[in-house]
């Protein structure tokens, strides 16, 4: 028994080496030739996002009020903001003190415009401030994404609250999941001051809505440390992926060069795209899917490679249980060379091949969980130069569909006739002794 055990060991991992070396996908690079090449940098846009409503008043935060800290950090992070960056300050809570609560959740205005810092008249409208009114985040951020909209640049929200949003049904989650699915590229960060699990719970959903980040703040050296890391994160260089629309055949699918792309998928759906590949290439695709929402447990995500004609070439999977938000997986597939490259005939040009990526989920959420808009998918494209190296695991084509078949048969009949060999040569052994 522990003989047949460490056999089947020796060969599943030799199996698995085999596998990893022809599946594993490779990040693609931005380039001029990319979907962003050519186009000018623009200075990145922040806007900060201040809760002046009434709890603002109550003083845990070192000593002193909750809206005392956050002027003072306020004022910190204005004095170390980038030159490149471009600014906005916008409130919530901070005109209305009545009792009505339709006026109070239109309570949202902008403080400072998003543009060009001027430090000293940013520095003058934060000390106006005064804790009054209600916490209406979700108006805040669709007016916030509206301050950031147009241009080609990184955008980012950072909300700084003490309260969860007191204007429902306008679900500040389900706010954030649509900025994300217009495809505009608005990350949002939260940070809560002194958070309950509740707020927790609320201001993480808004920032995994857009791939941000959540930090509970308790001390006033906390808050203005984490958002003057924001707002210099604004300023590093990123790729920004490019939002495209996937379809539901792959006929009518988007044409995809290299580079990175964002759609939108929802529960158990199928979504094609189509890439051009020439002979002697090899496409290297890859695919995230993040679970934004409270799912069910048990889900996976499927990247499949086929001809326009249905044939599947190569297929990635993955599969998980519920202990990750982001779930991925990858694909190769060189293509073979031509011999048309080698012709004298320089006007004779190799005919591309049309590549349909289909990409699959199956995630499932309870009844109470809105499947609107679909879950983030981040799909990354390279085409590169095909492998003319018998080192490499691709130039056998171990990342098509019938050579992988191909060698799990070999494989499995080369390990039964071992096996059985083994096993004779032991019966003859023990009847021998």
């Amino acid at each position: 028994m522990i003989t047949r055990k460490r056999l089947a060991a020796a060969l599943c991992g030799a199996l698995l080496v085999t596998l990893t070396g022809g599946l594993l996908p490779a990040a693609a690079t931005a380039d001029s030739g990319g979907p962003e090449g050519g186009q000018a940098k623009e200075p990145p846009k922040v806007e900060l996002v201040l809760d002046v409503s009434g709890s603002m008043r109550a003083r845990d935060i070192d000593g002193q009020s909750r809206m005392s800290a956050a002027k003072q950090a306020f004022n910190e992070v204005l004095d170390a903001v980038p030159e490149e960056v471009r600014l906005g300050i916008r409130t919530l809570g901070a005109n209305y003190p009545g009792n009505d609560r339709k006026e109070g959740c239109k309570d949202t205005r902008t403080l400072y415009p998003v543009g060009e810092l001027d430090r000293t008249e940013a520095k003058t409208a934060v000390a106006t401030l005064a804790p009054t009114g209600w916490t209406p985040i979700g108006p805040a951020l669709l007016g916030a994404a509206d301050d950031l909209k147009g241009g080609n640049t990184t955008r980012r929200i950072v909300l700084i609250t003490d309260g969860e949003d007191t204007c429902a049904p306008l679900d500040p989650c389900e706010v954030a999941r649509e900025i994300a699915a217009k495809g505009i590229n608005i990350t949002i960060d939260t940070l809560g001051l002194v958070p309950n699990a509740k707020m927790r719970a609320q201001l993480m959903c808004i920032a995994e809505a857009t791939g941000g980040t959540y930090t509970s703040v308790q001390h006033k050296e906390e808050l203005s440390d984490r958002v003057s890391q924001l707002v210099d994160r604004a300023a590093e260089p990123v790729v920004t992926p490019v939002a495209t629309r996937g379809t539901d055949g792959c006929q009518d699918a988007p044409q995809l060069e290299a580079g990175l792309y964002s759609d939108r998928e929802v529960f158990g759906q199928h979504r094609w795209y189509r890439v051009d590949l020439l002979p002697g290439q090899e496409l290297r695709a890859s695919v995230s899917v993040a679970a934004d929402r409270a799912v069910n447990r048990d889900y996976g995500v499927l990247l499949r490679a086929s001809t326009v004609r249905g044939r599947e070439i190569v297929r990635g999977e993955a599969a998980g249980d519920g202990r990750t938000d982001v779930i991925s997986t990858g694909l190769r597939y060189p293509k073979p060379g031509s011999d048309d490259a080698d012709s004298d005939d320089v006007d004779v040009k190799p005919a591309a091949e049309t590549v349909c990526l289909r990409v699959s989920n199956s995630f499932s959420a309870p009844a109470s969980v809105k499947t609107s808009p679909g879950l983030p998918v981040e799909l990354t494209v390279d085409v590169v130069d095909g492998p003319d190296d018998a080192g490499d695991v691709a130039y056998f084509g171990l990342g098509r569909g019938w050579w992988l078949l191909g060698l799990l048969a070999l494989t499995g009949f080369l390990a039964g006739l071992i096996w059985g060999w083994i096993s004779r040569w032991r019966i003859a052994v023990w009847r021998t002794n």
